[in-house]
């Protein structure tokens, strides 16, 4: 073992988390927990992850859960299109008639890249496959002050060859953990303590004291604004909601009627829009509820305008692709987050 892979080990057994998906072969439930924590910090992914498989303790209880009970458990977990790919794998898996054992079939899943497959394929079965995750990227990359950007074709091969070749022959899964674990608490995204790091010995980036100038990226991607305006229609102790299509975010979840707007728009543009005026009765009150709502996806930063309106009549016909649902059931659909702050604003929900 090299003294890269013993500093990384050592480091490892005496730092090592403790976290319900390790210490276990159960490739379903490390499956789960990988598809968790993409974009998700442990913390908060740990909670999602024993109520998840509390639910849907094997594969074939997610096989046979309907598309809306996966979407509820998933709520407030952002990146919606992970559980529904994790249902249609779920349903590949339980037709192949076993979890998949080689790194290819695991890879061929619905959505499971290479990361997920190699992470699967190390922890659950052994496989001497390198696992490069964020983390990995970063320690590698100020360890050996590697200027390869990390967000190319060529970045990701280059970091997935040298994690490959620095993989020890004994140990490959504790070192692959180790190795995230390492980048999460020690090889720390922003100013790093590299004083009190075990690799700093070794580390060209330390030496040059340049730690924070790694990973390198060759572009920043440009994130653009859109601006939501939210109408809650209440009526008869009720509300209407209806289930977001394929091609935009949030795909299958539930929402109240969504305006959308160039920009902020106020109380009279959104009372006065086209599908305003075709559904909800002319002379009814509407009233602010929340302004400037921000919710941060990847690429995009939403604004959210919140409005309340009651209709005084039980003769109003809920619009085509609407449903109306009673108040206490409302918790049982699957609303984004920003959506589930519009009914807080709203006073419809604790």
């Amino acid at each position: 073992m090299t003294p890269w892979q013993n500093s990384i080990l050592c480091w490892y057994d005496e730092h090592r988390r403790e976290l319900p998906w390790r210490g276990i072969s159960d490739p379903y439930r490390i499956w789960v927990s990988e598809i968790i924590l993409q974009q998700t910090r442990v913390q908060q992914g740990r909670a999602y992850y024993e109520r998840f498989v509390e639910a849907f303790p094997t594969v074939l209880h997610l096989a046979e859960a309907t598309e809306d009970e996966v979407l509820r458990l998933w709520q407030g977990l952002g990146y919606y299109s992970r559980a529904r790919n994790m249902h249609t794998a779920a349903r590949q898996i339980v037709e192949l008639g076993q979890f998949p054992d080689t790194y290819e079939g695991i890879r061929s899943l619905k959505g499971v890249g290479d990361y997920t497959a190699a992470a699967i394929a190390s922890f659950a079965f052994g496989l001497q496959c390198a696992v490069v995750d964020g983390n990995v990227y970063r320690v590698l990359s100020r360890h050996f002050a590697d200027e390869t950007p990390i967000d190319t074709t060529l970045g990701r091969k280059h970091f997935s060859e040298l994690a490959t070749a620095l993989l020890p022959s004994n140990r490959s899964a504790d070192y692959n953990q180790a190795l995230m674990d390492f980048g999460a608490m020690q090889c720390v995204p922003k100013n790093p303590d590299c004083a009190r790091c075990p690799l700093a010995g070794s580390c060209s980036s330390a030496a040059q004291g340049m730690a924070d100038a790694y990973p390198v990226k060759s572009h920043r991607t440009k994130v653009s604004e859109r601006h939501f305006a939210y109408v809650v229609v209440m009526a008869q102790e009720g509300v209407w909601i209806h289930r977001r299509e394929a091609g935009d975010i949030w795909q299958g979840l539930y929402e109240f009627p969504l305006l959308e707007f160039s920009h902020e728009p106020n109380l009279s543009e959104v009372a006065n829009h086209p599908w305003v005026k075709a559904h909800v009765p002319q002379g009814a009150a509407f009233r602010q509820v929340a302004s400037r709502l921000k919710h941060v996806l990847t690429h995009r930063c939403l604004w959210a305008e919140a409005f309340v309106v009651r209709l005084e009549h039980a003769d109003v016909a809920v619009p085509p692709g609407m449903i109306w649902v009673p108040l206490q059931e409302l918790e049982d659909y699957a609303l984004p987050k920003l959506v589930t702050l519009v009914a807080q604003k709203a006073e419809l929900i604790p």
